[in-house]
């Protein structure tokens, strides 16, 4: 495989695009740095296909990569392979408000395979080429230049050994027939909304005790202020005001901007400065959440109940027993939420009681909970008896 030198210059940048165009799928990676910023900042991108490999450099000057993000976003003929790529697709569409399509995540494949719900990338080299990384440069400062040769040969790793796993690993997933399992999982992890950062749903990541529609709609105005703030301050959220300190003052809301003195978490300057006006302002402009917007209770198991909940661990242990039959992660199959609200008596809207979840779980699962299937020992072994078999 030819490793290009780091790519800084747009005309080889779109020589190299035009290349991987036809291949039938590149390998891609990200750096990046986040830790004082609200946007991820783009480092460095890694990209391949079976016959070469670069890593691009967004921070030279006056590069222009438009034609990479094209064929990140635009170009539906070639297959864009991640691994654990949430956050490289969320900085892909930041910059175009689009994600890679289609697209192949080998953590998610990994999973159907009975690798483990988050396999690392290391490990996942390990398991099919036998070789150890070195981790060194992992938790490098990307954002520094001039970017040093050890940063970026550890940087094109990560897309040279993946261009070489992810055939082994789709031709395994065909051999056990289990490829279109990943569908669903795949347009998931694609669905661009995943990525939008809406200052009027951010109050959805607060945790607050309260369900009163008074302090929820404070609540709301005021996450969604914090969210408009470090947006355009380019800071993180928690750098304008911690989680506990909007919760508190969505509860105890203060009367006047002097208060603010008294509020744990701020600083004296927020009695006076400009910020803290602001967030005044938006604390009276807060109304009642709507009753259409309150969230459902926190348990989300109505009339779930005690006998309920056991039925729920039961759904648990069924859950390990086929997740163990089918060597496949049980977090791929279902979730603990999906379970309750079977239990809770749920039957619309749940993944498991659809397709290739519904026939390797789902089923058994629905038998289970009305009645049809239950545990057994033999020879020492838990196992599931259907019912009716066994008064046979």
């Amino acid at each position: 495989m030819l490793i290009h030198p780091l790519v800084t210059d747009s005309d080889i940048l779109a020589d190299l695009c035009s290349r991987l165009a036809q291949s039938p799928y590149v390998a891609v990676d990200t750096e990046f740095m986040r830790e004082n910023s609200y946007w991820p900042e783009l480092c460095l991108i890694q990209i391949a296909d079976d016959n070469e490999a670069a890593a691009i450099d967004p921070k030279a000057p006056g590069i222009d990569m438009t034609p990479l993000l094209d064929l990140m976003v635009n170009n539906e003929d070639v297959l864009k392979v991640f691994h654990a790529g949430g956050q490289d697709l969320e900085i892909v569409h930041n910059l175009t408000g689009k994600t890679p399509f289609p697209l192949f995540d080998t953590q998610i494949a990994a999973m159907a395979l009975g690798m483990g719900e988050q396999v690392g990338y290391s490990n996942l080299v390990e398991s099919w080429t036998g070789v150890k990384l070195d981790k060194g440069a992992r938790f490098t400062d990307w954002a520094r230049r001039p970017l040093d040769k050890r940063q970026i040969d550890y940087a094109i790793g990560d897309v040279t050994y993946l261009v070489k796993i992810f055939p082994k690993l789709l031709d395994k997933l065909k051999r056990t027939g289990r490829g279109a399992w990943l569908d669903q999982e795949m347009e998931r992890l694609g669905d661009p909304s995943n990525y939008v950062n809406e200052p009027d749903q951010a109050w959805h990541r607060v945790k607050v005790p309260s369900r009163r529609a008074d302090v929820l709609g404070r609540l709301k105005a005021l996450a969604a202020w914090r969210e408009r703030e470090a947006q355009g301050k380019d800071l993180p959220r928690g750098r304008i005001m911690k989680d506990e300190t909007l919760a508190d003052i969505a509860s105890h809301p203060p009367r006047e901007q002097k208060d603010l003195a008294k509020v744990r978490g701020l600083s004296q300057s927020w009695a006076g400065n400009d910020i803290g006006a602001r967030l005044m302002g938006a604390l009276e402009a807060a109304t009642n959440l709507p009753d259409d917007e309150m969230p459902a209770r926190e348990d989300r198991k109505p009339g779930l109940g005690k006998d309920g909940a056991l039925v729920a661990d039961l759904l648990k242990l069924l859950l390990k027993i086929r997740a163990k039959e089918t060597d496949v992660a049980p977090r791929l199959i279902a979730r603990s939420d999906d379970l309750e609200l079977l239990a809770a008596g749920r039957r619309d809207g749940l993944s498991i009681l659809e397709g290739w979840r519904y026939e390797q779980f789902g089923r058994d699962a629905l038998d289970l909970v009305e009645g049809r299937m239950g545990f057994a020992v033999q020879n020492g072994k838990l196992k599931m008896t259907r019912l009716d078999e066994a008064a046979e």
